[in-house]
């Protein structure tokens, strides 16, 4: 799943694994791991069902390395690498770009709500209840 062109990419950006305190399971090699996240990522499976048959480890393994990698900045530092190559090569096109506002905070907020006027003179009468002194509104006898 993972070219050897596109490993030779991410195999430096992934931070060095802790040592493990205690002996287990051997480490999941780092490449097998992103075969797994790119696997879920692409079927949109539970990460729970990953399969166990294509070799990639738990999907708990991956979800955590994903995790991991996510924190120590691999995705933005990979992603700044391939604009860059892309750049280099000529196949970016930056006459058209959009921004999504999600990702782009707002300068300042916009003006203040001001509450709305009243246009009525004064109140207006309640079309939920009715009085009339004391009488019944039931027209039984």
């Amino acid at each position: 799943m993972v070219s050897d062109e596109l490993w030779s990419l991410i195999e430096p950006l992934l931070p060095e694994p802790a040592p493990k305190a205690v002996p287990g399971r051997p480490r999941v090699p780092d490449r097998q791991a992103l075969c797994g996240i790119l696997f879920v990522l692409h079927t949109g499976i539970q990460w729970e069902f990953l399969p166990q048959e294509l070799g990639f480890g738990s999907g708990m393994t991956c979800w955590r390395r994903l995790a991991a990698w996510n924190e120590a900045g691999v995705w933005d530092r990979l992603h700044a690498i391939l604009l860059a190559r892309l750049h280099a090569a000529k196949q970016l096109d930056w006459s058209r770009a959009v921004i999504d506002s999600s990702h782009v905070r707002a300068a300042r907020r916009g003006p203040k709500a001001v509450r709305a006027r009243s246009i009525a003179h004064g109140r207006a009468a309640s079309t939920t209840s009715w009085s009339k002194g004391g009488e019944s509104r039931s027209r039984c006898p």
